[in-house]
């Protein structure tokens, strides 16, 4: 089972992020964090990298029913989902697949919540473009 959801869109990196985050309020996310890992890596280790920013996205709701199935589950929390410019200038956005991380997990009532997440998720890669 492959842990991510991916689709390339043909909006500019910037635009993509703008995107993606009105996309997941309207799922019922909202962006806890943002690394720019090309910013970071600059910085900490003077080295390019390409445009890469993770968003730490959270639904509150699903998130306090997977804590409450399982305390341990901040370990996976928030949903990482990525913007990124390749070099070809393609740019790319991916989210992790809660349905391929839960698995492991083996709580049911775990694999129901990350069903919802998923479902969520790709209807928020489905509307971008």
């Amino acid at each position: 089972m492959k842990y991510f959801l991916a689709k390339n869109v043909s909006q500019s990196y910037d635009d993509a992020i703008t995107a993606v985050t009105e996309a997941l309020k309207g799922e019922g996310f909202g962006v806890l964090t943002e690394i720019d890992v090309a910013q970071t890596l600059k910085k900490k280790l003077d080295v390019d990298f390409p445009k890469y920013k993770i968003l730490g996205a959270c639904n509150p709701d699903l998130a306090h029913k997977a804590l409450n199935a399982e305390n341990q589950i901040g370990v996976l929390l928030p949903c990482n989902v990525v913007v990124q410019e390749h070099a070809d200038g393609r740019v790319e956005v991916s989210a992790m697949d809660p349905a391929a991380a839960m698995q492991a997990i083996g709580n049911s009532e775990l694999d129901k919540i990350a069903s919802d997440v998923r479902q969520r998720l790709e209807k928020v890669l489905s509307q971008i473009s």
